[in-house]
């Protein structure tokens, strides 16, 4: 059983730092035939599409400070918590105003809380982190991030299933393979080596597969709440991870209208929930 600190790890509570950026249209054009969208070419001063900015405000990490999964080695901006498995869990998002192709902006992240818990698989540690994103309008958009780390998990061994909703009005299906997740990873500078080593995947940490990106099914969700309300503005964006989603068959992502807002979820092949979202929207 591994020991925590968990109040010298608090200690790193109120750390903070700011990366500025620039709104590249080019940027996001590269996401654009990453993710198979017909979208006319982004120019100075069209919005940048919600959850998009996970491209932007990058952390160069050199490669000597990169621990054998390609994370970021411990310490650093995120306290530096001995647990071996982490990841995004969900996070809530508002836009304020959206970010602008062509302008200049600012992401100050700030941690916000770390507690630990025993969950079924062991301790858990969680880390929220706080992003505030303000370019030349003002702010734009502010971000809470939920990060778990956790112990090691049997080899294979995945969470129960939760059956999905059967009401959605609306869907799609998706089709991963390894290019889709290398480029993905590519454009938001991300080493962790579950997204595009497959021997890393199954012989070391006992997955099926290559994990798809919980950041990538959240913002494929995002767009199809986006497209599916044409001519409105995505004002606040809520999504938690249920189940890791592979590369190895097809999964849909689903929606429907609730309550003046969207209901979205992402089902895995067996028809299990993989991860839920809500989407609020204004008049443009």
């Amino acid at each position: 059983m591994t020991t925590i600190d968990i109040d010298g790890l608090k200690s790193w509570v109120g750390r903070s730092r700011t990366i500025r950026d620039a709104i590249r249209p080019a940027h996001a054009q590269a996401l654009i035939a990453t993710l198979g969208r017909d979208d006319p070419p982004p120019q100075d001063g069209d919005p940048l599409p919600p959850l998009w900015h996970w491209t932007y405000f990058l952390q160069a990490t050199p490669r000597a400070e990169l621990g054998r999964d390609g994370h970021a080695k411990l310490g650093g901006f995120l306290p530096p918590v001995p647990l071996p498995r982490r990841m995004w869990a969900g996070g809530r998002l508002w836009f304020e105003r959206p970010l602008r192709f062509g302008e200049q902006a600012d992401c100050t992240s700030t941690i916000a809380s770390v507690s630990a818990k025993e969950g079924r698989t062991g301790l858990l540690v969680f880390v929220l982190v706080r992003h505030e994103m303000v370019g030349a309008g003002g702010a734009a958009v502010v971000e809470e991030q939920d990060i778990v780390y956790r112990e090691a998990v049997p080899s294979g061994a995945q969470p129960p299933g939760q059956p999905a909703p059967d009401d959605a009005t609306f869907s799609r299906t998706v089709v991963p393979d390894p290019v889709l997740l290398f480029r993905y990873s590519a454009l938001t500078f991300n080493g962790h080596r579950i997204h595009y080593d497959l021997r890393f995947c199954t012989e070391e940490e006992g997955y099926p597969g290559l994990v798809f990106h919980g950041p990538l099914t959240a913002t494929l969700l995002a767009d199809l709440a986006r497209d599916h309300r044409p001519g409105q503005r995505m004002t606040q964006y809520r999504f938690r991870a249920v189940r890791p989603l592979f590369d190895t068959r097809p999964f849909r992502i689903c929606g429907r209208d609730k309550d003046g807002a969207v209901a979205l979820f992402a089902v895995d092949p067996d028809g299990f929930l993989a991860m839920e979202a809500h989407a609020d929207f204004a008049p443009e």
